[in-house]
């Protein structure tokens, strides 16, 4: 039986979700929409592979 690829994108997309949860469940400005300048990048990260995740999907669907 041979191991199934990892999808590095996919993992660090799942990762960036894992961060910005954390975050947010402990940061009572991003809880209220504040500015967070901690947080601004860990959310922006998880913004980017987000959409690049989705791309590729929408891409391979067609």
């Amino acid at each position: 039986m041979s191991a199934r690829p990892t999808d590095d994108l996919f993992v660090r997309y799942m990762k960036a979700f894992e961060d910005s949860t954390k975050h947010t469940a402990d940061c009572p400005d991003c809880q209220s929409g504040a500015l967070c300048a901690e947080g601004a990048p860990i959310h922006d990260r998880f913004a980017r592979l987000q959409d690049a995740y989705n791309d590729r999907q929408s891409k391979q669907q067609r």
